[in-house]
């Protein structure tokens, strides 16, 4: 009964629009209804202005001026410009994305304590210092030996003395943790790289790795706390199973739709 008296309210305020939605503005050759500005208006009045006082006369010039813009930048060809059409794609995608998926998106339950827990114990937050020795996103083979030689001094001397980890960490580290000792605090796996939770899961406090590389360069990383289950903050771990669960779905959705779209791979140009 509910749906239905709301399907009836959409359709009467549907007709209703198109009969008496009267036209504020016309700019260009563009009109303005009035449904759109009160729209328009609405939205303003959430937001709290400290430069003018919002009207409905202002939210109308800000709508003209949109139009006014808009038309400008289309004379100068602003719309075909490499950097603009990407953002206009990205916003298309995602609205794509959203219309597409929005009632699968909506179904996600809430992730339980058990799911937490079961998640947790594979994936548990470790206290770590790190020193950093930064790489070019795409260095040269001579960069990589020349950093890799550096790691590895750094290395033997930390395994020397490993109470000193904090003082290498001060003076090497490249990091914005440096003069902290290379202090990271606890982080969840989802806010470290896959390199550097896999080369401190499971290992013991104290624990020093070998040098290992991510994207951001060569990292010597010691672990120095375990968190326990009754100390994590459940809500930050109910939002990164809903996005697990989130993930799965837009892969599931896109490899069904590759199989309908024409896709070539060289992959001889991934090397």
């Amino acid at each position: 009964m509910k749906w239905i008296l709301l399907s009836t309210f959409f359709l009467t305020t549907s007709i209703f629009a198109n009969t008496a939605d009267p036209i504020v503005a016309e700019v260009n050759g563009k009109k303005i209804k009035k449904s759109t500005l009160l729209s328009y208006h609405k939205q303003n009045l959430n937001f709290v202005q400290n430069k003018k006082k919002v009207t409905i006369e202002q939210s109308l010039n800000d709508l003209i001026d949109r139009i006014v813009g808009i038309d400008a930048a289309k004379k100068v060809n602003l719309h075909k410009r490499a950097d603009v059409i990407k953002k206009m794609n990205d916003i298309v995608y995602h609205a794509y994305v959203s219309d597409q998926l929005a009632p699968k998106l909506n179904k996600i339950k809430k992730a339980t304590d058990q799911e937490i827990k079961n998640y947790y114990k594979k994936y548990p937050e470790y206290k770590t210092s790190q020193i950093l020795l930064r790489l070019r996103s795409i260095p040269s083979k001579n960069e990589v030996i020349d950093i890799v030689n550096i790691a590895n001094d750094i290395y033997k001397s930390a395994m020397k003395n490993p109470k000193n980890f904090e003082g290498l960490a001060q003076k090497h580290s490249q990091a914005t943790t440096a003069m902290a000792g290379g202090d990271m605090g606890y982080q969840p796996k989802t806010r470290l790289a896959t390199e550097y939770y896999d080369a401190i899961k499971g290992k013991r406090i104290g624990h020093i790795t070998k040098p290992f590389r991510t994207q951001y360069g060569l990292h010597i990383v010691k672990v120095t706390g375990l968190k326990q289950f009754k100390q994590i903050d459940k809500t930050l771990y109910k939002k990164i199973l809903h996005d697990i669960k989130r993930d799965k779905i837009l892969t599931s959705y896109f490899a069904t739709q590759r199989n309908s779209a024409k896709v070539k791979i060289n992959k001889k140009e991934l090397k």
